[in-house]
């Protein structure tokens, strides 16, 4: 009897022995680490596509500052909005927009962020999330799952109040890594609203980079696809970058 017990033991060690032992907010801090390096500038290119299947393209300089708590974006093209701007502090809580042609700066009200970013997929609060998951979720693993064929941690975080977009969110996290492949939203009502798909891994100086983002409603069955043209970490930056006064430059 007592080598039957220790044979099963046996068994049952060798089937758990490979599995990480992780619980959810570990994996949550390896996300937030791997997505939010120090600081980044980068030329990214983004196209909505509508449900007719219409295009719309912006390119824009991006700058982020203090692992993700500020970014500066200016738009290069189209020519109708180049030399706009947009300033996020805050983890997008506050959310500044510069107009060229009126030369004006614009504050936008609190619950703006979680309006659509020029009218794409993205909200601003997805723009700009950063080290706010640790304060806005609780992270829950709820297995080791496979996401094409991918070993993901299955992550899901939990809205602690009302104040955040989304009610819910799923992370699928590749257990090699632990970098995000996939996320689920979904809203208060527990709607399964939206999908963002991380694709094109590469290491750039060193950094996980997804160098394209496409973020999919699947209500309004429209995309956004988002690009890295070119990105670097390597930078610092002055202080008073981040700063309602630097958008006109």
């Amino acid at each position: 009897m007592k080598r039957l017990l220790l044979f099963c033991l046996i068994i049952i060690t060798s089937l758990t022995a490979g599995e990480p032992d992780v619980t959810g907010p570990d994996i949550l801090n390896k996300i937030i680490d791997l997505m939010n390096p120090e600081n980044a500038k980068a030329v990214m290119e983004q196209t909505i596509v509508t449900t007719s299947g219409d295009k719309r393209t912006f390119k824009y300089d991006t700058y982020m500052g203090n692992r993700g708590e500020s970014s500066l974006m200016r738009y290069l093209e189209p020519s109708r909005v180049k030399g706009n701007a947009m300033l996020m502090t805050d983890y997008s809580d506050n959310i500044w927009m510069y107009n060229r042609r009126t030369d004006r700066v614009r504050k936008l009200a609190s619950h703006a962020k979680k309006q659509k970013f020029e009218g794409s997929d993205f909200t601003y609060e997805d723009m700009g999330s950063g080290d706010s998951w640790k304060e806005d979720y609780t992270p829950v693993l709820k297995g080791i799952k496979k996401l094409d064929k991918v070993r993901c941690f299955k992550l899901e975080l939990q809205a602690k109040s009302e104040d955040v977009s989304y009610n819910k969110m799923i992370c699928w996290v590749r257990v090699g890594d632990f970098f995000p492949i996939q996320i689920d939203y979904y809203d208060e009502n527990d709607v399964f609203t939206k999908t963002l798909f991380l694709q094109d891994v590469r290491t750039v100086e060193g950094i996980l980079t997804p160098m394209k983002m496409v973020m999919k409603n699947n209500l309004d069955k429209t995309e956004t696809v988002m690009k890295y043209v070119n990105i670097t970490y390597d930078i610092e930056f002055e202080k008073g970058f981040f700063s309602e006064r630097n958008l006109k430059k």
